[in-house]
Parts: structure tokens; sequence; C-alpha cells
């Protein structure tokens, strides 16, 4: 999967409920709180596929964001159950795009999309690796599979 683009991949859940800390004194979430849990859902994905963070990081390897867009479309609030839909937007060279829906656990409320970019860098030199290793090849293969059809 080097270098050439990729289509995107199947979209995956994590789910959250707002607490206190997670908003400001009105009770409204943070607009950092989204960041963090696009964060979270980003890591337990990778995790799902076969690649913790913690293996990464120990393979010598880093996975920043280099590129963060956010829109808000509506406020959240504290006790709302939230549903963060996330997939890996393809391959794009050494960038990898992923794309975020944010929105309410019944569906009837949409409150952040989010696109990041992240590259893999390599942790001793602090260079884009253009190669990506086969333990990050795999997971990246596994988050892109096509949705089978039933």
């Amino acid at each position: 999967m080097s270098g050439s683009e990729q289509s995107a991949s199947k979209w995956f859940e994590y789910r959250v409920e707002v607490f206190p800390h997670h908003t400001d004194y009105a009770g409204v979430v943070w607009h950092g709180s989204y960041v963090g849990w696009m964060e979270e859902a980003r890591v337990l994905a990778l995790r799902s596929a076969g690649l913790g963070y913690e293996e990464l990081v120990a393979s010598g390897f880093e996975l920043p964001v280099v590129e963060l867009a956010v829109r808000y479309h509506q406020f959240a609030h504290m006790g709302d159950r939230i549903v963060i839909k996330h997939r890996v937007a393809g391959l794009e060279g050494v960038r990898i795009p992923w794309e975020y829906e944010i929105g309410s656990a019944d569906g009837g409320r949409r409150f952040a999309s989010a696109r990041a970019t992240l590259v893999l860098v390599d942790r001793q030199t602090g260079k884009i690796r253009r190669r990506r290793p086969p333990i990050w090849e795999d997971a990246i293969a596994q988050l892109l599979a096509p949705v089978p059809e039933i």
C-alpha cells in the first residue's frame, strides 16, 4: 500500500458519555474534548487492527497529527451520549487522513465533523518515514479492508 492512494475504509464507532470535566461552566462540551475523543478513537482502532500505540512507539515510531480541521455544528451538553464515527480516508503518499463524524448516540444530532492528517515518524531521526514498517502495513491493511458484502 505504499505511495499510491487507497480508498477510504469502513467506519468505526467509539462511544462516550459527556462528563463534567468535558464541559465548560455552562455544561457545554469544551471544544478540545472532541480532539481528545478523536485521539482515543484512533488509538483504539489501531489496537483493533492489531497495533497497540505502545507497540508502535516501542518499535521506534510516532504517529503525530500534522493537520487538523474541525467544524462544530451544534453544542453537546453534559450527560449527552456521543458516538465518534471515524475511518482512515485512504492513503495520500506519506499522509494518513482520518475522518470523523461526531453525533448523538441516537443519531438525531450532529455535533462536529473533522479531518486529521497524520504521518509516521521515526522517533530516532525525527523524520517522516516514507517506507512504512510491516507492523504498520498490516494494521493499515486491516483498517482499509473493504466491508464484506452481505
